[in-house]
């Protein structure tokens, strides 16, 4: 079953409770926020603590090779799935969303999302213990995923240069596996007052 979200003027909860309605089975149901973020070659080089009067050798890189991390949070929990694919594309989503159902197989997940395109591909087969709901278009700072992005890049990639592709996926790697076995932390992060 395909259920391809809409937004409407109604607000989470009552959505929630609604798409709650839609499983067939009565297991327990889980909220994840996802998101996927491009990670390169290309450094950004920033300012960065020496004693005086030392100045730091900060080395900067321009090739254009990606990869990107998919990546889906339960804020309630601060508990993470994540995978390390080449594109962002139906195909790859497509992996992510079995990898996710395939993790929680006793659960009902409701997972929210922004709007990219291939989040809402007609090919896109939603595995059958999952539904999928639309964040509202131009509102990123609505998905807390994005602060986990902003965290690995400033304590992960700041003033580092990499000398492959696959050097940078191991170091990535290691990022989101230091997030996912940190669920205090990656809370603290995504989680709103409540």
């Amino acid at each position: 079953m395909t259920h391809k979200p809409k937004r409407t003027g109604k607000k989470l909860p009552e959505i929630l409770q609604e798409t709650q309605a839609t499983f067939a089975e009565q297991c327990p149901i889980i909220v994840l926020f996802q998101d996927e973020a491009r990670f390169g070659r290309i450094n950004d080089v920033r300012r960065c603590w020496a004693p005086k009067p030392m100045r730091p050798i900060c080395q900067a890189m321009l090739t254009h090779e990606y990869t990107y991390a998919y990546a889906a949070v339960d804020v309630a929990t601060g508990k993470m799935d994540s995978l390390i694919l080449p594109q962002v594309n139906t195909s790859c989503m497509q992996l992510f969303l079995d990898e996710v159902a395939g993790r929680h197989t006793q659960q009902s997940i409701i997972m929210i999302m922004d709007g990219a395109g291939w989040h809402s591909s007609s090919t896109l087969k939603v595995p059958a213990n999952m539904r999928l709901l639309s964040l509202p278009p131009y509102a990123p700072e609505l998905n807390p995923v994005e602060h986990v992005w902003d965290e690995i890049r400033e304590k992960y990639f700041l003033n580092r240069v990499f000398d492959s592709i696959g050097a940078l996926e191991d170091h990535l790697e290691a990022a989101l596996r230091a997030f996912e076995n940190d669920p205090e932390r990656l809370r603290s992060i995504v989680s709103w007052p409540g």
